[in-house]
């Protein structure tokens, strides 16, 4: 039996909003017995997308992150339901029981992404399921089959040549929140546009006003130790990703010019604006 998997890749997400469109459609005022109850129309995201936007003119990065159900394989919300309303399938997926789980809020509260829905006019809390009755009948979902720049990539976890399982096996892949200890079946690529910061600047040369190109940049992580380096671009430009709040030490070298370096308190991404070099 397969063991359904997602990889959402947030480099290719654009916010175009299919997902959720053809979620509301595959669900709203349609019932799927036994594995879900008809989505309402208004307050419900079983796949929702999350923006994030950071820097300053002109070097701005806004980054959108599509947040489904995780299928967690230590599920909180099967842990916190009564009478088995939400169990996991051998195919891994969750499924919250339409019938037994009416009355349980405390489902939705045991969700750490936030994935949970409370349907007040039935009293059920509802969720993203995978599509699992379009999957019965050999359908992939629907966000996945809508998705025009196929950020979303479906398949089995356990077969070996599936695109997931090579994603996951190679190490690009990360899951949402691993402190949680939740074990998501829902990966992504790209995590750290949305979990960490950048620092970027535009170097000059001052006596000449022109963009700095190959102007060595070193970043070093003063607790930590860390060290990064980059060169500018043909516009002058660096940029470090993937970086944890902190303070950092910023030293920018090239030949015949002074060095320069910089104290830099890193609390989100951040954008330095113009640094001029001069000559040595």
């Amino acid at each position: 039996m397969a063991k359904w998997g997602m990889v959402i890749d947030i480099t290719k997400c654009n916010a175009c909003y299919s997902c959720f469109l053809v979620c509301k459609d595959e669900y709203w005022d349609n019932d799927y017995p036994p594995y879900s109850a008809a989505q309402p129309r208004h307050g419900q995201f079983w796949i929702s997308i999350e923006k994030k936007e950071g820097g300053t003119y002109p070097h701005i990065r806004v980054s959108y992150m599509p947040i489904p159900c995780m299928q967690c394989d230590a599920a909180p919300c099967i842990k916190a339901a009564k009478n088995g309303a939400v169990y996991k399938r051998p195919d891994g997926i969750v499924i919250i029981n339409p019938e037994k789980a009416v009355g349980q809020r405390q489902i939705v509260d045991a969700c750490p992404y936030g994935a949970i829905f409370w349907n007040e006019e039935k009293q059920l809390p509802q969720k993203c399921n995978f599509c699992v009755q379009r999957l019965e009948d050999g359908e992939i979902p629907r966000c996945v089959q809508a998705c025009p720049s196929k950020a979303m990539i479906f398949g089995d976890l356990d077969d070996p040549e599936s695109e997931v399982s090579k994603l996951v096996g190679s190490g690009k892949a990360a899951v949402f929140h691993p402190e949680y200890n939740t074990k998501p079946r829902v990966y992504y690529i790209g995590l750290e546009r949305v979990t960490k910061n950048f620092l970027a600047a535009s170097v000059v040369f001052e006596d000449v006003d022109e963009c700095a190109e190959k102007v060595k940049a070193t970043l070093v992580n003063k607790q930590s130790g860390e060290e990064k380096t980059a060169l500018t671009d043909a516009y002058g430009v660096f940029e470090f990703t993937g970086l944890s709040a902190g303070r950092y030490s910023l030293k920018l070298e090239y030949a015949g010019y002074a060095e320069k370096t910089m104290d830099v308190d890193l609390k989100a991404d951040n954008y330095l604006g113009a640094v001029n070099l001069n000559r040595g």
